[in-house]
């Protein structure tokens, strides 16, 4: 028979385990009810590449690094809205015809938007809300702490971003035509990587502010952190230093 205090500590594991299980299901619901009959099966394959290896590395990572519930539901949140833009085409997400069957007036209008602005929305969620795992993991693996655990997510979350508008731009030389410019979603703006990218590096530099902001608050050695972190750890140069040092122990 388990002892009450085994219970206690395992409890809280099932529970964790039974609210990834069912955010899992919810999310297997929607990719299947939006893989079926796509905008364009072709685009849709191919924005769904990266979601299973990214689902795959969060299943795997799962034993030795399971992340809280707060990360989870964060990264189920931004995985279902890429589902949809890739359902339809982040460049024809209807939402502006849903806001109008809603409310009867054009979205569009009241924001004085004269594009379709999913991608848009969606880039900037990315920071929004994949900035806090990525923190998580640094955390935990890293062991980062005071100021680099709030850049270190901001930098990771930008520099993903950059590489994933070269992803784009490598795919859509490559398969070109129809395919090309549909994964791409520029509708003609020459400089829509670029806003693409602020606005995750944007949405990136607000979640870890208001991160910044309830631990400065609820953490009480917040300070001593902070100042720990930007102290010089090694003393001595590296470069031609450290080499030198390296090659003096081997010889």
């Amino acid at each position: 028979m388990v002892s009450d205090n085994a219970a206690a500590i395992d409890d809280p594991r099932r529970t964790h385990r039974r609210y990834l299980l069912i955010l899992s299901g919810l999310f297997a619901l929607l990719w299947i009810a939006l893989a079926i009959d796509p905008l364009y099966r072709d685009d849709w394959a191919l924005e769904n590449a990266l979601v299973v290896v990214f689902v795959l590395a969060i299943a795997l990572s799962y034993r030795r690094l399971p992340l809280s519930r707060i990360s989870y539901t964060l990264i189920f949140l931004f995985l279902c809205l890429h589902e949809v833009g890739a359902h339809y085409t982040y460049a024809e997400v209807p939402y502006d015809d849903w806001f109008m069957a809603v409310s009867g007036v054009s979205l569009n209008d009241v924001l004085g938007w004269e594009r379709n602005n999913f991608d848009r929305v969606v880039h900037f969620l990315y920071g929004l809300l994949i900035a806090y795992p990525v923190r998580e993991i640094f955390l935990r693996v890293a062991a980062v702490r005071g100021f680099w655990g709030y850049f270190l997510p901001l930098d990771l979350t930008m520099s993903t971003s950059a590489m994933f508008e070269l992803f784009e731009w490598a795919a859509a030389e490559l398969f070109g035509g129809g395919l090309g410019v549909a994964y791409l979603g520029t509708q003609g703006d020459v400089w829509d990587a670029h806003k693409d990218m602020a606005l995750a590096s944007l949405g990136a530099l607000i979640a870890m502010l208001i991160t910044y902001a309830i631990n400065r608050t609820l953490q009480r050695d917040f300070a001593e952190e902070w100042a720990q972190s930007l102290k010089v750890k090694e003393p001595r140069p590296l470069g031609e230093y450290a080499l030198a040092r390296m090659l003096k122990r081997r010889a």
